[in-house]
């Protein structure tokens, strides 16, 4: 196994780490009720390693030897862990594959470049012996991008990026810094932040993924509120092609005719192999602040929001949970004395707002984030102070948030915690416009209750808000359900579609930042149009007429 860190083969995180539920006496009553899962039902332990049927490498020896006079010895790897590690993302549905055994294609050899010019010999060495590149960031993709075509005979070398792992420069007059793409989150923000900068990115997979992994998928983060998407963030690239590399300068802003930027950004590694992500970085800021608020109803949240989103105020992050996953987060509540959301958010608090008339059950939990000067901040929150009064709520402080910015990455452990009892649990995220969010939200609820009715089975469904935009918002939704055991793929099809279709049918896209990969691809008509879907497919056609670039993601072809 090489030195390049990885996430445990059969579930998310490192070994070691997990979820537990010992300690928050108010979350097993609450899964009972949500999912009828009892939580102390014995864990069913994923397959070892060693029963997984894995199949023999298929490489020639040829290949084996240019691949290792590439990069070493010691960067190219046929072991079994490697190539399981390398073979999915950490999709439920990947996940439930690898714990049944399906693997019907699996990596035939992983490499691990050093540099541009390795990545250049690999790329060129496999393309001219037909094999399959795949390139791999973190592994932390959950829309099906990095899964090998089961049907392909050829070849396939996963193409780790784990070693371009550096801040190679800032140019500090205009906050631009070239960053290698395998570099994981964490590290980007400490070799930046060892120079007094930051460049303000953290989706939830942020520990365990990398620069090139967000460009790939056009990843957002929980303060693209403030510094943007991925795609507003990254100004320059260089992605090494078959026998050349695509190099998009870092300017502020061009007329040169279609976005060559722009169609690497979501491209998940069909037009090329991303070696270096030019970002905007910015001073790390004087203050920073996530206070916690309580509306009355998503419905009064939902129109904060908007209202903030068109103010003069420019949150970092502006968030708010609906009463479903409001009581989700009530129940996380530790029995120790320590922080919690519900210890903060008072007993005596809630009655006062009973008195008030406020249903506690509708009642839902809103994380804002400022950053900036001292005096920005306090003005920032005196606009949304305003704003969120004029529609009810209120400010409970600056715990909720500090808990809040503590928890922020842990929440991908739940799904294993559900998966070794029997549950199936997954998230669907969308963005559409203010004028149908509401009504969008409202189906979807539907559609996944229709679709459990269906299943005989008591689910959950569960929802925040974002990311907000002038326009409109992104709709993060949560879902669990016990499955039978017997076939939960096809029961979670069921479900996960009546979600995706809710999502298009209301006006709403695919998805907002996990990338469309094979899960989504059945929407991307719908979404952009056939015309638009023939754009794309013309465009990988064009660029890897032999499709060696990691085939069958975005379109089938």
């Amino acid at each position: 196994m090489a030195t390049v860190p990885h996430m445990k083969w059969w579930g998310w995180g490192v070994e070691g780490v997990s979820f537990h539920h010992e300690d928050k006496p108010k979350l097993a009553p609450f899964i009972q009720r949500a999912v009828d899962l009892d939580v102390n039902t014995p864990p069913v332990p994923p397959m070892k390693l060693e029963d997984l049927p894995i199949p023999t490498p298929t490489i020639s020896d040829e290949l084996l030897e240019e691949l290792t006079e590439a990069v070493g010895i010691d960067n190219v790897h046929s072991d079994d862990l490697d190539r399981i590690v390398h073979t999915y993302g950490k999709s439920l549905r990947d996940l439930l594959r690898l714990r049944a055994g399906d693997i019907p294609r699996i990596p035939d050899v992983v490499v691990y470049p050093g540099d541009e010019a390795e990545v250049q010999l690999v790329v060129d060495r496999a393309v001219a012996a037909n094999a399959v590149l795949i390139p791999f960031g973190g592994g932390s993709n959950i829309a099906g991008s990095l899964g090998p075509p089961p049907e392909e005979t050829r070849t396939i070398v996963s193409v780790d990026l784990g070693r371009l792992n550096r801040l190679l420069d800032i140019d500090t007059e205009s906050g631009l810094a070239r960053i290698q793409a395998g570099t994981l989150g964490p590290e980007i923000e400490r070799q930046l932040g060892e120079q007094g900068w930051t460049m303000g990115h953290f989706p939830d997979s942020f520990t365990h993924s990398t620069i090139g992994g967000w460009v790939a998928t056009r990843s957002s983060g929980m303060q693209s509120d403030k510094y943007g998407d991925i795609a507003d963030i990254t100004r320059g690239l260089r992605v090494v092609m078959p026998g050349k590399v695509l190099i998009s300068r870092p300017l502020p802003s061009t007329s040169t005719g279609p976005s060559v930027r722009e169609m690497i950004l979501g491209s998940e590694g069909r037009l090329g192999v991303i070696t270096e992500v030019t970002v905007q970085a910015h001073r790390i800021p004087e203050q920073r602040l996530i206070l916690g608020y309580l509306f009355p109803s998503w419905e009064a949240g939902l129109a904060a929001m908007q209202e903030i989103s068109t103010s003069d105020a420019h949150p970092s992050i502006t968030r708010v949970s609906d009463s479903r996953e409001t009581e989700f987060s009530f129940a996380t509540r530790k029995k120790s004395s320590g922080i919690s959301i519900s210890s903060l958010v008072s007993k005596g608090l809630m009655k006062v707002l009973e008195r008030r008339g406020w249903d506690l059950d509708a009642v839902c939990l809103s994380f804002i984030g400022y950053e900036g000067g001292t005096k920005h901040v306090r003005r920032q929150k005196a606009i949304v102070k305003d704003i969120v009064g004029k529609h009810g709520g209120i400010v409970v402080g600056k715990g909720p948030g500090q808990l809040y910015d503590q928890k922020k990455f842990d929440t991908p452990y739940i799904r294993d915690f559900l998966l070794d009892r029997g549950a199936a649990g997954d998230v669907s995220e969308t963005a559409a416009p203010w004028s149908k969010l509401k009504p969008l939200y409202d189906n979807t609820v539907a559609a996944a209750n229709k679709a459990y009715a269906q299943l005989g089975v008591t689910g959950w469904i569960m929802c925040h808000l974002s990311h907000s935009y002038h326009s409109g918002a992104c709709l993060y939704f949560t879902f669990a359900f016990r499955h039978d055991g017997v076939d939960p793929l096809s029961q979670y099809d069921l479900v996960k579609s009546a979600i995706q279709q809710s999502f298009v049918d209301c006006g709403g896209t695919l998805s907002h930042h996990h990338a469309v990969g094979t899960e989504h691809a059945a929407w991307l008509e719908q979404d952009i149009s056939a015309p638009g879907v023939h754009m794309i497919d013309g465009l990988f056609a064009a660029m890897d007429p032999g499709q060696n670039l990691n085939p069958g993601k975005i379109v089938a072809k």
